[in-house]
């Protein structure tokens, strides 16, 4: 019967499931891929795909971090994306993020292989919370731009220095005077102004017509055909400047037969007017100052043409200086280099931190149990507890007076016999102790005759002698020496007390 347990190590080593090692069939020269890898190819592919992008959506988990950095996550009613931006780039934020406010951001895509996510790294951040007013404007202008009356084709060149000048505004106030008055500082031009109403009901359908009056005058006519036309109005709230939004003036401004330059409100304000017009000015002055050209420059720009030679001179310089400027530009930034190593290490001081705290909190709770066993009623049994313990074993105080007054005794009695066994006290009584000159005692004449020179101590003093060649010592010469008699040698007495224990003298 054939073995069918899924065990069997003699496996068929063509089965697609594999076996227990790996092994490149026939033909395959595929290397398997590391995970950083396939990470970094995955993040270079992103990169590339997806090189700069603006992204709309709501704030959520808005962190910022220790570093400076900004960790967030744009999300909307199907999708979330991880955001984070540098601490370069929230230096320059207008406003303070916070979650659940309505932005779009712009940036590029890439991916974070620690977490194996795809996120955006924010170049910059704006606040795109619209009310319902809004909402209505962002769908007019969307329906307007699908029919093309935005295209940039479409826009047409002003002419360099118009003859005539027609305004569309409210002849009683500030922005018709600021016009004129710039341009007569600039260059004197004749001026057509047409008076509507720029806010509040029928506005719309007069600066409309306006637009389209302007247009039906014939060249040649009693009235001049202006060259360009103006529609300005001053600052105000959206509410103000609606009529500019309305579809009637944006139709009649993108159908005009002259070119028009929008200056409704301050350069803050946008209405759907300068989407529509072939120039958009950021205020009245403004207008005029993109209208006609200063006088005195036209002249400067007859000096300079006679420059031409000498700049074309210097044209490779400078084609040089781009060359290079735009090859700075496409090298990496220090941030982007640097982006994967920062959110890491911000990671990993957030769990520092938080391994700290847990860490704190585990030792906070060790330290209360362990305090509730130190309570005193507890450590005063656990003394009379030992107490018993040391007194079944004998160890009572009486007993350990007595064992400590016999080894008193002991020490007393091994004090008595130390001075009497100090090798010196048999001197005093006519004995010498022979020593080597290096100071080391000698016992034995075999151990004297290996010596040149020996030392005899008494008691009152060291006596130097020198050995003879038969071996037997003779004393140094001295100033009237008086020879002594030689000791004979004599057998160590053998007695019971160690302090009277002499050796031969040689």
């Amino acid at each position: 019967m054939a073995d069918t347990s899924p065990f069997n190590e003699h496996r068929d080593s063509d089965d697609p499931r594999g076996g227990l090692l790996a092994k490149h069939g026939a033909g395959d020269n595929a290397a398997p891929l590391s995970v950083s890898e396939i990470s970094a190819k995955l993040k270079r592919s992103v990169e590339s795909q997806f090189g700069f992008v603006r992204l709309r959506g709501e704030l959520s988990g808005v962190k910022r971090a220790a570093s400076g950095h900004l960790y967030c996550a744009l999300k909307d009613e199907k999708a979330v994306i991880d955001a984070v931006m540098w601490r370069g780039t929230t230096g320059h934020l207008a406003f303070k993020p916070e979650d659940g406010l309505e932005v779009i951001a712009s940036g590029k895509l890439t991916t974070y292989p620690g977490r194996s996510k795809y996120q955006i790294v924010c170049e910059s951040m704006e606040i795109a919370g619209e009310g319902a007013l809004l909402a209505l404007l962002e769908k007019t202008r969307a329906r307007l731009a699908a029919e093309g009356l935005f295209a940039p084709e479409r826009k047409r060149a002003l002419p360099g220095l118009p003859r005539v000048i027609g305004v569309v505004t409210s002849p009683t106030g500030a922005v018709i005077r600021d016009i004129l008055h710039r341009l007569e500082d600039r260059f004197p031009t004749r001026v057509l102004v047409w008076p509507v109403l720029v806010q509040g009901e029928g506005a719309a359908e007069q600066v409309a017509n306006a637009v389209r009056g302007f247009s039906a005058l014939e060249r040649g006519g009693a009235i001049p055909r202006p060259d360009l036309v103006i529609v300005a109005r001053g600052g105000g709230s959206i509410e103000d400047l609606w009529a500019f939004n309305e579809e009637a003036v944006v139709r009649a401004i993108a159908q005009s037969d002259i070119p028009v330059i929008s200056a409704v409100g301050h350069e803050t304000d946008t209405t759907l007017a300068d989407h529509a017009a072939d120039r958009r000015a950021p205020t009245p002055t403004a207008a005029a100052e993109i209208a006609v050209p200063v006088r005195e420059d036209l002249i400067a720009q007859l000096g300079d043409l006679a420059l031409r030679k000498r700049r074309c001179a210097l044209r490779p310089v400078v084609l040089g200086r781009e060359r290079l400027e735009a090859r700075t530009q496409r090298m990496p930034k220090p941030e982007a280099i640097l982006a994967p190593a920062a959110q890491r290490l911000d990671e990993l001081g957030e769990r520092l931190r938080r391994g700290l705290q847990d860490r704190v909190a585990l030792g906070r709770e060790q330290l209360h149990a362990r305090a509730q066993h130190l309570s005193l009623p507890l450590l005063r049994s656990r003394i009379a507890n030992l107490g018993a313990r040391l007194e079944s074993a004998g160890l009572t105080r009486r007993v350990l007076d007595r064992r400590l007054k016999q080894a008193a005794d002991r020490f007393s009695g091994l004090d008595r016999v130390l001075p009497q066994l100090n090798p010196d006290m048999p001197l005093a009584r006519g004995f010498a102790r022979v020593t080597s000159q290096e100071g080391q005692t000698l016992t034995a004449r075999a151990d004297a005759e290996r010596h040149a020179g020996l030392v005899l101590k008494f008691h009152d003093g060291d006596l130097p002698v020198s050995v003879g060649r038969s071996g037997a010592p003779a004393t140094e010469k001295l100033p009237a020496p008086r020879p002594e008699p030689k000791p004979k040698p004599r057998s160590r007495p053998r007695k019971k007390d160690d302090s009277s224990r002499q050796g031969d003298l040689f």
